[in-house]
């Protein structure tokens, strides 16, 4: 680009470098501008010239560079000067929009043939020369196909679980089998327990008594085996083991042939006990046997479920609400403890999928100050998902009864590792506001809550819990595959809630280490050939995948 000053002073021309086209001609009169005005306007000139060549430049770039003349350039250059570009595109994307709107109004024609890709459909609208809308709405139905058969799959996946949770794994099966059959063969399996010269260790409160309600021996052995190997003084454990009376012979012989000394451990079936009886629970009576409560949790899952309105995550609470362990004696025990062990005045509580990590004995100490209940609070922390859960989650607030004595924002506590002072308990109503509440779920057809023994335990202990510290009891290892792995292990206990539970295929592979190396311990120590069914379990015509999944493989070298 090139400046000329005609000699005269009287005519100012501006043309690109190959001179053949004039950008600007000025012509001046001399009589009219003088030579400071001229001064002046080469200065304004000498301004604006290199922005004329970068808006030039670009629509070069943009391939706009056919023009001849000045008109032309100013035609191209004169929107972008003034801030004005082409809105083309946004018209484009607002007419697009536009579609979508209409598209989304419309009902889906019936029979419509989709096609199985993206790459089908681009085809097909090449082919077939489809226009934006008709585009969109075979869009729109493919996704609604999709989202359809996610829906399907994650709820059939659920009940899967739901399933495989339920069931009892073909090992476990088969060892409490070999059990049973040990103990009706070998004198050893039927030795007393505990010996004769301890039994009245059993009711002496100067040891530290735990009681675990279960029917799952490999469970059972976990919790019993990590409190020993955790505690300071193993000496002065005293477990109260109750099973019901199918799994008894089997639960007794493998602790009288797998001793955990110096601990001691006493097994009792539910029919042993004289206090349990049915005109002393005749609720948990009606439980078990009403018919309708036993559609609700062995019944058709699917029966009347509206899945189309139901999320997944409501879905999975569903089903683990309707699990057949809720309708268990064994799992109502707890609120019996008073009355199964009169003599005496403090038990921790434990369930049988937890693994225990650290001493417990401190749990005597603790001052609960005239409360009956020591147990952690699930309302706050740092998993929004476990330990968020207030009387909302667990009660129906639609039921008037529920309504006019509870609070939805109340915090809700945990069961699986609980200090209860039963001297306190004698004291109170709490059995008789647990069957108060449990005959009113009855009568109501379970529209008061639908999750197990919990909330008629929210209830009954409602002024009577004394918040311990979350360190004792982390909960979650059973359904929060995202547990801090950290955090699990300073943890004095570790909870397994919910249905991945360690010993089933179904649980958490990195999370499940915490448990099995329980049994990979004893197998190191030497126990008797009964430890090594844990790893190998068969029954005849099982399958090496219906075997407990441990890998033991150069264990005995370590």
């Amino acid at each position: 680009m090139q400046l000329h000053v005609s000699p005269s002073m009287r005519s100012l021309t501006i043309s690109s470098n190959n001179g053949f086209i004039d950008l600007m001609k000025i012509k001046v009169a001399a009589r009219h501008i003088s030579y400071r005005t001229l001064f002046h306007t080469i200065l304004i000139l000498a301004f604006l010239l290199p922005f004329v060549f970068i808006l030039t430049a670009i629509v070069t770039l943009e391939g706009v560079n056919k023009c001849s003349s000045f008109d032309c350039l100013g035609r191209r250059l004169g929107p972008r000067l003034l801030g004005r570009v082409d809105d083309s595109g946004q018209r484009l994307v607002k007419d697009f929009y536009k579609i979508l709107n209409q598209v989304n109004a419309e009902e889906i024609p019936d029979g419509i043939k989709l096609p199985d890709s993206f790459n089908q459909l681009v085809s097909k609208m090449k082919n077939n020369q489809y226009d934006a809308k008709t585009f969109a709405l075979m869009l729109r139905a493919m996704m609604e196909k999709l989202e359809r058969e996610i829906r399907e799959s994650k709820f059939s996946e659920l009940m899967n679980k739901h399933f495989a949770a339920s069931s009892i794994p073909k090992g476990l099966y088969c060892l409490s089998l070999r059990l049973t059959d040990e103990y009706s063969s070998n004198a050893h399996a039927r030795r007393q327990l505990p010996s004769p010269e301890l039994l009245p260790v059993l009711s002496n409160n100067s040891y530290h008594h735990f009681v675990l309600s279960t029917d799952n021996i490999l469970a059972a052995s976990v919790v019993v085996n990590s409190a020993v190997q955790s505690s300071l003084r193993p000496e002065k454990i005293v477990f109260h083991i109750i099973t019901d009376k199918k799994t008894y012979a089997g639960m007794h012989a493998w602790f009288a042939l797998n001793p955990v000394s110096p601990a001691i451990v006493e097994v009792k079936g539910v029919h042993q006990f004289d206090w349990l009886t049915r005109e002393n629970v005749p609720v948990l009576e009606a439980v078990e046997n009403h018919h309708g409560i036993r559609n609700y949790y062995h019944g058709n899952h699917l029966a009347g479920a509206n899945l189309s309105n139901t999320t997944p995550r409501t879905f999975a609470s569903k089903l683990q609400a309707r699990s057949p362990k809720y309708i268990s004696l064994l799992n109502h025990l707890r609120i019996y403890l008073p009355e199964l062990f009169p003599n005496l005045d403090k038990v921790v509580f434990l369930d049988d999928d937890i693994v225990i990590q650290r001493d417990l004995s401190l749990l005597w100490e603790i001052d609960l100050w005239g409360k009956v209940n020591g147990a952690v609070e699930t309302c706050k922390g740092e998993d929004e998902w476990v330990m968020s859960k207030h009387f909302r989650n667990y009660f129906n607030f639609s039921h008037p009864l529920v309504a006019k004595h509870l609070d939805p924002d109340e915090c809700a506590w945990a069961y699986g590792m609980n200090i209860f002072d039963l001297r306190t308990w004698r004291k109170t109503n709490i059995r008789e506001t647990y069957h108060y509440w449990l005959k009113e779920n009855l009568k109501s057809n379970l529209t008061m809550w639908k999750l197990g023994t919990l909330p008629p335990a929210l209830i009954a202990f409602k002024g009577h819990i004394h918040p311990i510290d979350p360190s004792w009891h982390m909960l979650g290892l059973g359904y929060q595959s995202k547990t801090n792995i950290e955090k699990a292990k300073r943890a004095a206990v570790i909870h397994y809630n919910g249905q991945s539970k360690p010993w089933l295929q179904i649980g958490f592979e990195h999370l499940r280490p915490f448990w099995t190396k329980i049994h990979v311990l004893l197998f190191l120590q030497g126990g008797s050939w009964l430890i090594l069914l844990v790893f190998g379990i068969r029954c005849e015509n099982t399958r090496d995948s219906d075997v407990f999944p441990i890998d033991v493989a150069g264990v005995g070298r370590q």
